[in-house]
């Protein structure tokens, strides 16, 4: 009854041995699986942050266009023309009369 009892026990130690190798390829497996999953994740995380650095340099670009004043500088003469240049005679209504 020893015997039998001293084998029923070493095939319990054999089928846990099985188990723990089995077990250490499964966990291996999910191991691999957890890298992965973590490079994926920062690689997403640097592509994400690169689209909202596009957006906000965009949204930037888009205010950043200033208007441009001019101003316009006018000379009155006696007249009110300042187009006339010379001494050909005098203008009325835009038009010059010798």
């Amino acid at each position: 009854m020893l015997d039998l009892r001293g084998e029923v026990e070493r095939m319990k130690e054999d089928l846990k041995q099985v188990e723990k190798e089995q077990e250490s390829f499964a966990m291996e497996f999910v191991h691999t699986l957890k890298v992965q999953n973590k490079r994926m994740f920062i690689c997403w995380l640097i592509t994400f942050i690169a689209f909202i650095t596009l957006i906000g340099y965009t949204i930037w670009l888009m205010n950043d266009i200033s208007i441009v004043e001019t101003t316009e500088i006018t000379q009155d003469t006696e007249t009110g023309y300042n187009n006339y240049i010379g001494n050909d005679g005098e203008i009325i209504n835009g038009t010059t009369k010798d």
